[in-house]
């Protein structure tokens, strides 16, 4: 007995990836067998259904309620009974793994403005100062622009309270600069009032740090990005806040009854405490960071209500928000945050923090529903980054091939196009160093004078043009952690937080991110909508097409040690090299972004 059967191909599955609650899916499987049964299970009581022997195989359509679902198909020949499964690749398999169907709501949507674009995340102490800056009492002023960021205090403590002065009227200098790079949204890391330099111990939700300037210098710096076809994203914090805070105070440095220092503050059933005052719930028992009780209705509200927190910040310039720790976050809250989000513009952007595949994530024992529910516009894409990473320090095409034959099989279309591709963030090592060191380091400690050889900057650089050519032409939107497209290097927090150096970019690299960058906004229609089809995946060359109504491209990676000739059967334009012809060079470490002439 032989079963034929690829979700993401149309010819076995005429919608890739999830689809429209009672939309009409129809599933075609090729085989020999004498009766065919899918068998779904997931959210809802199990179902089965029966193919109908048509066109030399077997054809079901039908439709679902919006769910997560998995299924597996059952075939029976001569009175015997076989379970088939997906493979790693998702073509099917005797005994394989269950597949997956995403059902999303059928008002489900995502902003055009996003799909096709370029994301730069901007860690906002670190990027550019212009003028003078002062820092409040308890906090440290570093004028040493450049200086490596201290991990530890002289008494051992992590504070994170050092600032280097970057601003918005340093954003707003550099705005030719981010156009030049072909970007059109800036992801900005916390910018309310805080403690730290991080900003992840929000202090007063309502207030913009004075260290980055003023809500006018913010305005004059949105108002002039716009003007460049430049958006904002803003860092949403929702899950804790800090110890020194309006709503903690547990030091009194605000004119507020903070709720460590009474039951009687307003704040105080917002938090959980064991034993008052001393004894509370906090983010992964770091104690600066008090959690959010998560069903605190009051909190919500403060957040998402009217005159909000998402009001306030909306109003002033930003065009969407990046969810921190979105898992720590119940599903209602999520919708709450949604709901007002699109109310104020449909346009507004909702990408969540999470580290693994977000549309069958179970996080604290329970199923999320981030997609089946139309929660999310989109999410960090961790899981594509680690994929890529892989292939690059391996030269094995295996773990990638699988990531994207699982993406575009489990994410609804409207999602998989906006998916906020990474390679680096302000929460993992630097691209260019991970590819590029011999010898990993994992104290943090030790990381303080690390620096890569010239030998190992030139690998580490050669596998980073490697990565970015599959950042920016897979679907999603590439998101570049500033300063990765000059060759700053940084190990774990805070030296991935190093000031970017203006006085030494490497102009190469540089002038290859811009390269890149203009190829994908001319493609932008192609990639932006565009299908992905993995054409070859051999031996550390990985070949795939991105394809609409408007186009083809064919985009080649080589990760491995030979070097092959990329035939095809139309002449093409080489748009990164060139080139044009039937045939293509991809030497090692080397990549051709195609397109027919």
């Amino acid at each position: 007995m032989y079963i034929i059967f690829d979700p993401t191909n149309e010819k076995y599955k005429n919608i890739k990836g999830g689809v429209a609650e009672n939309s009409t899916v129809r599933f075609f499987v090729e085989s020999d067998a004498d009766k065919v049964t899918m068998e779904f299970y997931g959210d809802n009581r199990p179902i089965a259904r029966l193919f109908t022997k048509r066109d030399g195989g077997f054809a079901l359509e039908t439709s679902f309620e919006k769910g997560l679902y998995f299924y597996k198909l059952k075939a029976e020949l001569n009175g015997e009974e076989h379970v088939f499964g997906a493979s790693e690749k998702l073509n099917a398999v005797e005994n394989g793994a269950p597949w997956q169907l995403t059902v999303y709501p059928a008002d489900y949507c995502t902003p055009e403005w996003i799909k096709g674009g370029i994301i730069y995340q901007i860690f906002p102490d670190r990027f550019c100062r212009d003028g003078a800056f002062t820092v409040p009492a308890g906090k440290i002023a570093r004028y040493d622009w450049g200086g490596t960021p201290t991990f530890r205090s002289s008494d051992g403590i992590v504070r994170n309270n050092e600032f280097f002065g970057g601003n918005f009227k340093g954003i707003k200098k550099k705005l030719d600069y981010l156009k030049s790079l072909g970007v059109t949204a800036v992801y900005l890391n916390p910018i309310c009032e805080s403690y730290s330099s991080h900003r992840y111990d929000t202090g007063d939700y309502m207030a913009i740090d004075r260290v980055l300037g003023s809500e006018s210098d913010f305005a004059d710096m949105v108002g002039e990005a716009n003007k460049q076809g430049i958006r904002f994203i803003f860092d949403g914090v929702f899950n804790h806040v800090g110890t020194d805070s309006k709503y903690f105070n547990k030091y009194g440095n605000y004119d507020s009854v903070g709720a460590y220092q009474s039951p009687d503050s307003p704040y105080y059933n917002w938090f959980t405490f064991r034993n008052f005052p001393d004894d509370y719930e906090s983010w992964w028992d770091f104690k600066n960071l008090p959690s959010i009780k998560k069903t605190c209705e009051d909190f919500q509200s403060f957040i998402s209500g009217d005159g909000g927190v998402l009001q306030h910040w909306l109003n002033l310039g930003f065009n969407g928000v990046r969810l921190d720790v979105a898992d720590e976050l119940t599903d209602e809250f999520i919708l709450k945050i949604r709901g007002k989000l699109k109310r104020e513009s449909a346009d507004n952007l909702l990408i969540g923090e999470v580290w693994e595949d977000a549309t069958n994530k179970i996080a604290y024992g329970i199923r999320r529903k981030y997609f089946t529910d139309g929660e999310l516009d989109s999410v960090m894409n961790y899981p594509l980054k680690d994929a890529i990473c892989d292939y690059l320090l391996s030269g094995k095409t295996d773990y990638l091939e699988q990531v994207i034959c699982e993406q575009i099989n489990n994410y609804p279309k409207p999602a998989l196009d906006c998916l906020m591709n990474v390679l680096s963030t302000h929460d993992s090592i630097r691209a260019i160093t991970l590819f590029g060191r011999k010898t990993p380091v994992y104290n943090k400690d030790e990381m303080v004078g690390e620096k890569l050889t010239a030998e190992e900057y030139n690998r580490g650089k050669a596998k980073l043009k490697c990565a970015s050519v599959l950042q920016f032409f897979l679907y999603g939107v590439p998101a570049v952690y500033y300063g990765d497209e000059e060759g700053l290097e940084g190990d774990l927090d805070p030296y991935n937080r190093r000031c970017f150096d203006w006085n030494d970019i490497d102009e190469d690299l540089l002038a290859h991110y811009r390269k890149i960058s203009k190829i994908r906004l001319d493609n932008k229609e192609i990639l932006a909508y565009g299908q992905t089809n993995i054409e070859t995946a051999f031996d550390g060359l990985f070949v795939f097409g991105r394809e609409s109504a408007k186009g083809k491209l064919i985009i080649a990676v080589n990760a491995g040690n030979n070097e092959y000739k990329l035939k095809t059967d139309r002449k093409a334009e080489d748009l990164y090299g060139g080139s044009v012809g039937y045939e293509t060079l991809i030497p090692p470490l080397g990549f051709a972004v195609l397109k027919a002439v």
